[in-house]
């Protein structure tokens, strides 16, 4: 067997894959595959060493060094997993990675023979012409500074702003696991000194894992203390700048509010009840002098959310003056000049900025901007960049924003990164870190007692599964292959096909009512666009109308038309083209309104209003005056959690999330059909004859909390 090169600076191939050491990044059939820097250093430890055993304690010494604390066989087990996911690799039938029992791992693929490309002829360079660049300087300085992707710009932030970090000059981060418990730890925030840090964990024995607690761990110990015992759907905490106490913002129901609770124990007081929807508008912050919480909430009959400082003394709260160019504001936080504020502006769901604000009521100017939905903020202490945690065609990317002017850079090395936090010094970075299966299950709706069967799954996600018309077939979204793209198979679990193969995140199909084609969403940079797809040719093709940034495509009962969001506006709105492609227009729904479906007599289309705890409603396109929520039914847990037959409609609700109810229209009713073993992930369909129903199910859920020592 060819040995691996063993200066580390050659390309190693074995089958579709090509590991390059030197910028530690894995290829397959040419394309990039997400790789944590951890199991990429296993990877090339066991290249380097093909065929022969390379020990649990080879690979503790080089993942971490002696002096860090680590749970290793929980880690060096993740690592190891995480590799074989990216190889498409499996322990019970190893192609590339064996493992040798209690000893530790080998890699026995074949190493292809490495052959160095022969350079093409040098042709003579032409006369020097001194006046030649300088036509180009200034359009292209001006290019870089208007959309900040300039590779030139790029290099030197890189070397001003990541270059301390980097190792053996890769400039890819060395996260560790700081915790390593069963279920999810998440929403890090660290305490003043950086010692210590807070997070969420649902995976507690004694609470049945049936929600987030609050937890308190010191670096370097593996000591829980535990500080809140009320289960919650969702948990995001702050410390106070002595560090004696946490503030936190708890989603439960109608215990949803702000509270604070003594840092090494005691018992909790609640200081505001909050109405905020979801977990990205929990995030808490604490003035510097601590005088002032700022934290997010819902202002009754408002669209959106708004910011307030709240004062933990007198409990009185200010409300921050609304910026009528955002439809969200979001995260006040604290800059480092007394009275100056930075806060995050939401016009849509592609479209986000960074202001600045001098005083509470004073002046917004803009700092920056990102299209990808955000999933947490960290900034820094002395606001020289902002950490976001960006939700791409692939997965959660934690990305670096230097002020004022620095371009958007990801952070190397982080797979999966949401929740980051920063240290006061702005010396450490945590960040919770996911690796989920969610597979399809199937109920028989006629025999609830029956046990559910997995009809679609893999060692990744699959969601969003949509019975064809004629219930012969399965289309669903996975990233089971790499990037996120539609796939489908029988409805009795045979003959899966791959429809699309696109480097870019394909998710959400939608069957016309033929059956013969698919429309979906294609992710792009900084948008959305809507692809129709043929099940027979397999080759998408797209959406073409006078709108752009259109997504969430939905058929009309009889083919001709095809219904989508815009967000070419603030916030976004429904529209309908034809299916053919077309002059786009609105559908008088309201503003936020979201997953829709037109009724079997084509004569309404049902929606939702908000992402989370939303309500259904029902529009009528006959000109009828239209109903904005059904009678009796119970809000929803999640927009796409319903799915509506001719007698009503099966839902997920708010208060019984992990149960699937029937609101009969007649009686305007609702009852519990069955309870699911876990929690439920996005997308319900129901077979043609209404005999079934297609869930997604999130079966392994874990996330740990990564930590990365000497960010700065």
């Amino acid at each position: 067997m060819p040995q691996a090169p063993a200066n580390g600076s050659s390309k190693v191939r074995f089958g579709p894959f090509e590991a390059n050491p030197l910028t530690q990044e894995l290829l397959c059939n040419g394309k990039r595959i997400r790789v944590p820097a951890q199991s990429f250093q296993v990877l090339q430890m066991l290249l380097h060493h093909p065929g022969d055993l390379v020990t649990r304690e080879q690979l503790r010494s080089l993942l971490w060094p002696s002096d860090t604390f680590v749970d290793f066989e929980h880690g060096l087990n993740a690592t190891v997993n995480r590799l074989r996911d990216a190889l498409h690799d499996s322990a019970d039938r190893p192609r590339w990675i064996e493992t040798l029992p209690r000893r530790g791992y080998r890699f026995i693929g074949t190493i292809q023979p490495h052959v160095e490309p022969v350079p093409p002829p040098i042709a003579p360079a032409p006369p020097e012409d001194p006046m030649h660049d300088k036509p180009l300087a200034r359009p292209w300085k001006a290019a870089a500074w208007a959309i900040g992707i300039s590779l030139g710009v790029a290099a030197i932030l890189a070397g001003h702003f990541l270059r301390p970090r980097s190792e053996a000059g890769t400039g890819t981060l060395n996260p560790v696991p700081f915790t390593s418990l069963p279920g999810v730890e998440t929403s890090p925030a660290f305490s003043p000194d950086g010692s210590r840090i807070a997070f969420a964990w649902n995976g507690d024995p004694t609470s049945g894992s049936k929600g987030f607690d609050l937890y308190v761990k010191a670096i370097g110990s593996e000591t829980l203390l535990r500080l809140t015992h009320h289960p919650s759907e969702w948990i995001s905490s702050v410390w106070s700048p002595d560090g004696t106490q946490i503030a936190f913002h708890r989603l439960a129901g109608s215990d949803t509010g702000l509270y604070v609770v003594p840092a090494l124990g005691g018992p909790e007081r609640k200081l505001r009840s909050t109405h905020i929807p979801n977990s990205v508008a929990s995030q808490v912050n604490w003035s510097p002098d601590g005088k002032w919480i700022s934290f997010d909430d819902r202002v009754p009959d408002q669209p959106g959310d708004r910011m307030f400082l709240l004062s933990p003394e007198t409990l009185e709260a200010t409300a921050v003056p609304h910026n009528p160019a955002c439809l969200h504001e979001a995260n006040l936080n604290f800059s480092h000049t007394p009275n100056s504020f930075l806060y995050v502006c939401v016009h849509n769901r592609t479209d986000f900025e960074v202001y600045s604000l001098a005083g509470v009521g004073g002046t917004s100017k803009l700092v920056t901007r990102f299209t990808n939905f955000p999933n947490g903020f960290a900034w820094s202490p002395n606001v020289s960049r902002l950490v976001i945690s960006e939700l791409t065609k692939n997965g959660a990317d934690l990305v670096e924003i230097p002020f004022p002017s620095g371009s958007p850079r990801q952070l190397p090395g982080v797979l999966d990164g949401t929740w980051p936090a920063l240290s006061t010094k702005g010396d450490k970075l945590a960040y919770s870190a996911s690796s989920n299966s969610v597979n399809i299950w199937r109920k028989d709706l006629m025999k609830p007692d029956l046990p559910a069967v997995k009809v679609i799954s893999s060692t990744r996600q699959q969601t969003g599964a949509q019975y064809s018309p004629d219930g012969k077939h399965i289309a669903f979204s996975s990233n089971r292959a790499g990037p996120w793209n539609i796939w489908m198979q029988d409805s009795d679990g045979n003959n899966l096909v791959q429809v699309t193969n696109l480097a870019d995140g394909a998710d959400g199909p939608n069957w016309s009512p033929d059956g013969k084609k698919i429309a979906f969403d294609l992710k792009r940079l900084g948008g959305y666009e809507i692809y129709i797809v043929d099940i027979d040719e397999r080759v998408p093709r797209k959406l073409t109308t006078d709108l752009t940034q259109i997504s969430s495509p939905a058929w009309s009962r009889d083919g001709k038309w095809i219904y989508f969001l815009s967000y070419e506006t603030l916030g976004h709105k429904i529209y309908r083209c034809p299916a053919s492609g077309g002059a786009a227009l609105p559908v008088p729904a309201p503003t936020e309104s979201a997953n829709f479906v037109e009724s079997l007599d084509g004569n309404s289309l049902y929606f939702t209003e908000r992402v989370g705890n939303t309500d259904l409603g029902m529009l009528s396109l006959t000109g009828a005056p239209p109903v904005s929520e059904l009678p009796g039914l119970p809000k929803i847990k999640y927009f796409g959690l319903w799915a509506p037959v001719p007698s009503g409609v099966y839902i997920v609700p708010h208060d019984d999330p992990r149960s699937l109810h029937f609101y009969d229209s007649s009686t305007r009713k609702t009852r519990r059909i069955f309870t699911a073993e876990k929690d439920f992930d996005s997308g319900l369909s129901i077979s043609p004859d209404g005999r079934y129903i297609l869930f997604s199910q999130l079966d392994e859920e874990n996330s740990d909390i990564m930590l990365v020592d000497h960010f700065n």
